[in-house]
């Protein structure tokens, strides 16, 4: 077969492994800066140029799959000759290529070892990336550890959590055959008494799998990354010995959608207590907002700007707002364009986790104004350092703020909204310490590690019994 591969970002990385031996004629990508250049001595085209070729599949290799579809459709491709990543085992499994697996801290020899084991919990995170999914189930693996289990935590692909594992004396698989694979596939899970599969990315593995092995499916994922799932493989998990839980309603009733009748027990997770008293001490009167994630629409950064462009110039003069994450996106880069005189925004691009615990030690509120969020970390995160937020209603999190009690929500999209909130929290700084300390209490609640540990134990238990 002849592949098109449409996105070069992050998921073409991740995948790009599967068409080593496969003939791949172009690259797609939609930022004019890559066209005509050469990735992995591949020439990157626009989705213009690309069908032109002679191609039997266009592979899009990005979460943004809902867009790109449409745009592939309305340039006159066929829409059966259109996959998603999602879909890589019925384009790829054919012509068997396994991959090898790595085992690190005597992962091996726990898996070939079948006495005890009613101990043993199998833990499967997408990646071993430092995001919010993956470092949840690091914790879980830590607490359950901790009360006798032996726990191996197996990824579907390298990264830089895998040393902070290692470091608490975790065994650890790499195998990056989950990606396509089924249950039933991977032999070497089948000595284990409980396997954890954490987010969406498992659900091809749980289309078809040893139904004697009890499966808790920990779903952290908004609507928005179910638009690659292919609905006929969903539709073959048997529920039979699988229990779901998720990080709150989001991804609820994001499942709900093609699985309805899929029950869901919540399963927040936990936030290592951080806080310092030491809070930065401020002299001058400027309000600090902070806002934290990928530059990206899903994330409602440009929400925030025309927020920003609604107040008075007397509040813009009293505010200083940080957008802190990657930012070499298009929608990242569009902003720096036209903030780049504006001396009350920041961008920060990237930074490292002690840094962003120093800022929100300076921050006064922090602003989550995403379209999609299941359950953002930074949310949580904020809370901890009784920093009160701002968030849109369609965050998990705003199942546990009360508006003007211990935080603030605001109707997704309405910049009108969230300007007054902004200007409430200018006008009205001096409260803002009593909102912080309310918004601590909802983090002790429901995101200490001390609460997720309980209700992380429940599961476990009821589950293994």
């Amino acid at each position: 077969m002849k592949f098109l591969l449409f996105g070069t970002g992050d998921y073409y990385n991740r995948y790009k492994k599967w068409f080593e031996q496969q003939e791949v004629i172009a690259l797609l990508d939609n930022a004019l800066q890559k066209h005509h250049t050469y990735i992995d001595g591949i020439e990157v085209l626009s989705p213009e140029e690309g069908i032109r070729l002679p191609y039997d599949a266009i592979v899009i290799l990005s979460f943004y799959v809902k867009q790109m579809r449409q745009q592939l459709l309305s340039l006159g491709v066929d829409k059966n000759k259109i996959y998603h990543f999602y879909d890589l085992r019925q384009l790829i499994v054919k012509n068997k290529q396994i991959r090898p697996l790595h085992y690190y801290l005597g992962a091996k020899e726990i898996i070939e070892q079948k006495e005890n084991a009613g101990h043993k919990i199998l833990l499967l995170s997408n990646d071993l990336a430092l995001g919010g999914p993956s470092i949840a189930l690091y914790h879980s693996a830590i607490i359950l550890r901790k009360y006798g289990y032996r726990i191996v935590y197996a990824s579907m692909l390298e990264g830089p959590l895998r040393d902070k594992i290692i470091e608490q004396n975790i065994p650890v698989v790499v195998d990056e055959n989950l990606q396509i694979a089924t249950m039933k596939e991977t032999e070497w899970v089948n000595t284990f008494s409980l396997i954890i599969c954490n987010t969406l990315n498992f659900y091809v593995f749980l289309s078809e799998r040893n139904m004697e092995i009890p499966v808790v499916w920990w779903l952290h994922d908004a609507r928005f990354f179910y638009d690659g799932v292919n609905k006929v493989v969903m539709g073959k998990i048997c529920l039979h010995n699988l229990k779901a839980v998720s990080v709150g309603p989001v991804p609820t009733e994001a499942i709900k959608e093609f699985i309805p009748t899929i029950k869901c027990d919540e399963l927040l997770y936990g936030v290592v207590d951080l806080k310092k008293e030491d809070r930065v001490q401020k002299t001058d009167k400027v309000t600090r907002f902070i806002t934290i994630g990928f530059l990206e629409e899903r994330k409602g950064q440009d929400i925030l700007l025309k927020a920003i462009q609604k107040l008075p110039d007397n509040i813009k003069n009293q505010s200083e707002f940080y957008l802190v994450g990657h930012n070499n996106t298009l929608l990242g880069e569009k902003i720096c364009r036209e903030v780049k005189d504006n001396k009350r925004i920041i961008i920060t691009g990237s930074v490292d986790r002690e840094k962003i615990h120093e800022l929100f030690r300076l921050a006064d509120v922090l602003i989550c104004p995403s379209r999609q969020d299941p359950m953002p970390t930074v949310v949580a995160e904020a809370m901890m350092h009784a920093v009160p937020c701002i968030v849109s209603d369609v965050t998990g999190t705003t199942a546990y703020i009360h508006d003007g009690q211990d935080g603030f929500v605001f109707p997704c999209e309405n910049e009108c909204n969230l300007a007054e909130k902004i200007k409430w929290c200018v006008d009205n700084r001096d409260k803002l310490q009593g909102l912080g300390e309310k918004a601590r209490k909802l983090y002790e609640k429901y995101f200490s590690m001390s609460a997720f540990e309980k209700r992380l134990l429940e599961i476990i238990q009821e589950v293994i019994k």
